[in-house]
């Protein structure tokens, strides 16, 4: 059986709005601009890309499933999410090496530390 990611779907009360958040701070592009499926990718033939769709309740809880993004340096990343209006989260994460952020919707996401070298330690 072949399966194939193809999108990660947000709900969001303003998919647009979000929609054209991300693609400024991921530096993906558009591949639908409706707003009732604003879709953005890496590349216009790459996947996977974030399906941006809309919803009438508010978020009101810690997400279930979060993003990741490993930059080469991770504090100017996180300046730079910052600067585009993402806010400090606090879930309960004590002191690690990677910080959680919201994006204007309050979605948290992380962006990592540096990444281990291999091999991992045993667990």
């Amino acid at each position: 059986m072949a399966l194939e990611w193809e999108q990660v779907v947000v709900d969001a009360a303003d998919p647009v709005g979000l929609g054209r958040w991300w693609t400024e701070a991921l530096g993906w592009v558009v591949v639908n601009d409706s707003p009732e499926e604003f879709e953005i990718r890496p590349a216009p033939d790459r996947l996977p890309g974030l399906l941006f769709v809309p919803v009438d309740a508010p978020k009101t809880v810690k997400n279930r499933l979060h993003l990741d993004f490993r930059p080469d340096d991770h504090t100017a990343e996180v300046a730079r999410f910052l600067a585009l209006g993402a806010r400090p989260v606090d879930i309960g994460q004590g002191e690690q090496p990677w910080t959680v952020l919201a994006d204007p919707e309050d979605n948290e996401f992380c962006v990592l530390g540096a990444r281990h070298a291999w091999p991992w330690p045993a667990a």
